[in-house]
């Protein structure tokens, strides 16, 4: 087994073990594109594995950093990702500017404790998700350049589900995410989001951030038909399964404080079905 093909075959492990709701779409895809969507997966885990770690401090991921951009000229680390990234990287032509928009996103994470406007979440989404929108329909393949503006809209769809689905888990560790400025005209205060009895003030403030996230959704549709045929299985699979979760948070009427919202397996494994079948 070449260095390549172990690493992909590591990348494969992380995928299948730890993303939880990415993994059903990549069945969909050709055996090329798995192995890279994988490798990409397995970057991004181990970045936010960084700055989640009990004591994880910011030389962590700059350390991180220096190898990145060691990998992204031929030169690996012991890491096992190293081979099989800098791989897929080459053979899809994946713009290295997102990977460094990554770990600025991750890097930003260690002050983070409270964000004031959506301008500021914004740029934060796209940081940690957008830019993972961009490099996977480099992977998808796609002709028309419209594709990226709604990629990254559809990154920040995701983010915004991502938020919505953790705002306890978050506030656990000391982070708000969901701007001061909405929280504020919504009468809600982070206190709340340590409660387990939404308030109705606080089911106000998530209908508003729910109806956002939906937007991007809907902004971001066209992206299916500008994607390589080939990969619309896995791109309409991957959306689905996000958007639903932001339903079943509006189907809970929006009580993500005594629960985390989420798609069971059969679910997530019937969306993969129905991809198939389109």
């Amino acid at each position: 087994m070449t260095a390549i093909d172990a690493s992909y075959a590591y990348c494969r492990r992380i995928a299948r073990s730890r993303a939880k709701n990415f993994y059903y779409s990549f069945v969909l895809l050709s055996k090329p594109q798995k192995n890279a969507m994988c490798a990409m997966y397995a970057f991004m885990r181990f970045c936010d594995d960084l700055s989640d770690e009990p004591g994880a401090k910011a030389a962590s991921v700059e350390r991180w950093r220096g190898e990145l951009a060691e990998a992204l000229n031929g030169r690996y680390s012991d890491h096992p990702v190293w081979p099989g990234f800098h791989d897929a990287v080459q053979r899809y032509a994946i713009p290295q500017s997102y990977f460094f928009d990554m770990i600025d996103g991750v890097l930003s994470d260690f002050g983070l404790r409270h964000i004031e406007t959506f301008a500021q979440l914004y740029d934060y989404c796209y940081k940690v998700a957008s830019v993972a929108g961009l490099a996977t329909i480099h992977i998808f393949g796609f002709c028309d350049r419209q594709a990226l503006i709604l990629a990254e809209k559809c990154g920040i769809a995701f983010q915004l589900t991502n938020i919505l689905r953790d705002v306890r888990e978050d506030a656990e560790n000391g982070r708000v995410y969901l701007p001061a400025d909405d929280l504020a005209s919504f009468g809600v205060t982070s206190a709340e989001f340590l409660t387990t009895v939404p308030s109705a003030a606080f089911r106000s403030l998530m209908t508003f951030e729910v109806d956002r996230a939906r937007a991007y959704y809907n902004e971001s549709r066209p992206l299916l038909s500008l994607v390589d045929r080939r990969s619309r299985s896995s791109l309409w699979a991957l959306i689905t399964i996000y958007s639903r979760l932001l339903d079943r948070i509006r189907a809970c009427n929006f009580d993500v404080l005594s629960q985390r919202v989420s798609l069971t397996g059969f679910e997530k494994s019937w969306i993969v079905l129905r991809a198939l079948a389109r």
